[in-house]
This record gives structure tokens, C-alpha cells and sequence, in this order.
């Protein structure tokens, strides 16, 4: 129990600090506005947060805004500002109606008028004008998914089939100034590709577009061919941007509450890139080599793993890592490792991640239930239920990676 009381104070204590109110407020202090009119646009899993945090710095300065986020991420009315919620990961009719009144909101803009567009992560679903088929972007949108590729390549992709992204929207907003705050959610914080871009320009060729189809097995059809063609703007003279928030600090504010809890941290990498199955045996692989310390050890990655599809289950990849360590650390002395999205939502789940410790695989056998069978059918939802090892903090307001920790107390 003490164990699980660590790992929910140190996911507590990482999330408050990557919330971006503070993080906006800092981008915004000092900044002078012209004399124009005063559009907010906030896209994302964390638009709502960040969209109260202009509008309480900014007030009536707002003349109209948009936000656009995932369902049950608004947390209520925001003066001047109309607020959408839609599907993610898969964009929805929700989606593109927003988009539209987005798009409807920055015609007829003159040079004094500036478009303050906050980003985050999501915003690849959310804010779309898809230049393909409603139902060929979705089929597309779940090959990807289902792939393994990860959020670079998938939005490589995006920003080729939309009207909006890979720069575009900046453009939409021309002669318009346009202010960005982006809060990454991907590592090493390219502005082409979060949210795919939609005011930086694009660093990405066609070719590499095409490489992605090729490498995943992914078939295309002429249209989209054509579109992959295509190269969106590579220069942009409207847009200045500002980074705000990532994985680093989710990492840093995980490593100060180990150290106030008896860890002694290490953060193993804020990079991490691969399955997420991998990860999970990495680190109980850690929890092995470790298992006879004589003091409380602490072991942080930050990143964005992948799950690559085989069976229909429940859950996502922080649930899929954290149970994929489990057998690693069955026997071990005193061990858990928990993986979650600082979003709150992980996969198309109500659970932000998962928590396992020493004692889950034989709760587990117990139950007549086989971590293998269950990883096999991607259901590591189903089985963490079955053991408490949900961990559940409803949407959080950020969205800045994820957080993968292993605790051995001593």
C-alpha cells in the first residue's frame, strides 16, 4: 500500500506541474498586442486550460475566440470564447464543424489583428478540414494507429491530407499576425509536428510521406498520392511561436517528489521511443539487476511509446507497458512500476495509465488470468481491473508525454 501511495503521490505531484496555466500566463507577460482585434484559438487536449489562462490574464482585451479540445476535457463557460468538444483520436463531424467555425473566425483579417493560437497535443484530431473523404481519413486514421508508427510519422502524414495543417492555418490567417503557444507533446518539441503544425512551417518532404505508406504495409489510392505530392508551406512570415511545457518537466517534478518521498532518482532518459512492451521489460529488466539494494531507488523515463496492434482488447500504452513489466518483477522484494499519459486518457480508456507491483502476476493467476493472453489481445485495461491497477485521474488539463517510473523501497 505504501508503495501505491508513493506512485499516486509522485503522478500527483508531476502532473500539477506540467499543468500550462502558469506556463501561458509566462508566455504572455510582456507581449504587446497591436491595436487591432484580439482572436483566441486554443486546439487540444489541454486548449481548455490554457485558453482560462489567457483569458484570465487578457480579459476583455479577447475580442472572439474558439476552443476546440476533447470531449469531457471543458470545464465550463470562458468569456467571449465559444467551446467545442470533439473525437480524438479519430476526428469526428465534431471535429471538422469546429474547424470550419475556426477557419469562419480569421476571414477578412487586416495587418493590425492577431490571432493568439494556443497548441497542444490532440490537436492533430481535433482541428481538421480533411482534404480526403470523412470515412477514407478515419480508415487511414486507424491503419496508422494500429501500425506502431509513432506520432512524427502519423503526422507526417496528417499534415499532407488537411487544409489546416503543415502550416496552413497560419496561412488562412494571413495578413494577420499570428502568436503560437505550443505545449509539446513530443519529444524533442518539433513545432512542425505538434498538432501537425498547423502554423510552422513544414520540415518534412513528400518523399518522406511516402516512405511511411511503404514501411507500414499501408496502401493509398491515387487521390491520396496525388495529395502526398503536394509540399505544404515551408516559410511562414505571420507566425511568431513560443514553447511552452514539456516531458522535462513532467520528468524533474517526478525526480523532487522522489527525493521528498526517500527515493534516490535517476531519470533513466525524458526520450523514450519504442514499444511499449519493450519499455515495460526494460524496466523490470532494472528492477532485477537492482533488486538487492540496500536503499529506495527511484527509475524515471519520460516519452511516448507505441502499441502495435494484434488482438481487440481494452487499452492503451502506458496500461500495456505497465503490464508487460509485471512477470519481470514477480518474485522481486518490494517493487512497482506504473506508467501514465499526463493527460488523463490513455488509449480509448478512462484510465490515464496502469500500476503493477510484485504481487500482480499471482493476483493475476489467482483470477485463472494469463498476462501473456491478455498482451496478446491488447487488453491490458481488462486485466489491470482485475487487479486494482487502473490508475484513474480523469482529463488533467495538460498533455505533455508520459510518465514511466519504478519504485524499489527499501
Amino acid at each position: 500500500m505504501n508503495l501505491r501511495n508513493d506512485a499516486q503521490q509522485i503522478i500527483d505531484a508531476a502532473i500539477k506541474a506540467a499543468l500550462p496555466d502558469n506556463a501561458v500566463k509566462k508566455a504572455l507577460e510582456g507581449h504587446e498586442f497591436s491595436n487591432g482585434r484580439l482572436l483566441l484559438i486554443a486546439i487540444g487536449k489541454a486548449a481548455w486550460s490554457m485558453a482560462k489562462a489567457a483569458c484570465d490574464m487578457l480579459g476583455d482585451k479577447i475580442d472572439d475566440g474558439i476552443v476546440i479540445t476533447k470531449y469531457e476535457h471543458a470545464k465550463g463557460d470562458l468569456p467571449n470564447v465559444r467551446i467545442f468538444e470533439a473525437g480524438h483520436p479519430i476526428p469526428d463531424a465534431n471535429s471538422f464543424i469546429a474547424t470550419e467555425q475556426a477557419i469562419s473566425l480569421v476571414q477578412g483579417l487586416n495587418t493590425e489583428d492577431t490571432v493568439l493560437f494556443l497548441i497542444s497535443g490532440g490537436g492533430s484530431a481535433l482541428f481538421e478540414k480533411p482534404l480526403i473523404s470523412n470515412d477514407m481519413l478515419e480508415s487511414l486514421t486507424k491503419q496508422l494507429l494500429a501500425s506502431g508508427a509513432n506520432i512524427v510519422e502519423m503526422n507526417t502524414i496528417r499534415k499532407r491530407l488537411s487544409a489546416v495543417k503543415g502550416g496552413k492555418f497560419a496561412k488562412l490567417c494571413e495578413p494577420a499576425k499570428v502568436f503560437s503557444v505550443v505545449l509539446s507533446d513530443i519529444i524533442g518539441d518539433p513545432l512542425d509536428m505538434i498538432a501537425s503544425g498547423p502554423a510552422y512551417p513544414d520540415n518534412s518532404t513528400s518523399e518522406q510521406a511516402k516512405e511511411i505508406f511503404l514501411r507500414y504495409g499501408i496502401t493509398f489510392t491515387e487521390d491520396i498520392e496525388k495529395l502526398l505530392n503536394i509540399e505544404p508551406p515551408h516559410e511562414l512570415n505571420n507566425v511568431t511561436t513560443q514553447i511552452t511545457g514539456s516531458v522535462t518537466q513532467l520528468c524533474e517534478a517526478a525526480k523532487i517528489k522522489c527525493i521528498e518521498l526517500g527515493y534516490e532518482p535517476i531519470v533513466l532518459t525524458s526520450s523514450l521511443s519504442c514499444e511499449a512492451r519493450e519499455a515495460g521489460n526494460f524496466l523490470a529488466s532494472i528492477a532485477q539487476h537492482y533488486n538487492n539494494s540496500d536503499k529506495s531507488l527511484a527509475f524515471i523515463a519520460g516519452g511516448e511509446t507505441v502499441v502495435r496492434l494484434k488482438g481487440n482488447g481494452l487499452g492503451g500504452r502506458n496500461q500495456e507497458l505497465a503490464l508487460a513489466s509485471a512477470t519481470g518483477i514477480a518474485n522481486l522484494k518490494d517493487i512497482a512500476i506504473f506508467s501514465i499519459g499526463s493527460d488523463g486518457t490513455d488509449g480509448p480508456t478512462d484510465a490515464a495509465g496502469g500500476y503493477v507491483d510484485n504481487k500482480t502476476q499471482k493476483l493475476l493467476l489467482d483470477k485463472g488470468m494469463s498476462i501473456f493472453q491478455y498482451l496478446e489481445n491488447n487488453d491490458s485495461y481488462c486485466a489491470l481491473e482485475a487487479c486494482d491497477g487502473l490508475v484513474k485521474t480523469g482529463p488533467t488539463g495538460t498533455n505533455v508525454n508520459d510518465l514511466s517510473v519504478l519504485l524499489i523501497k527499501r
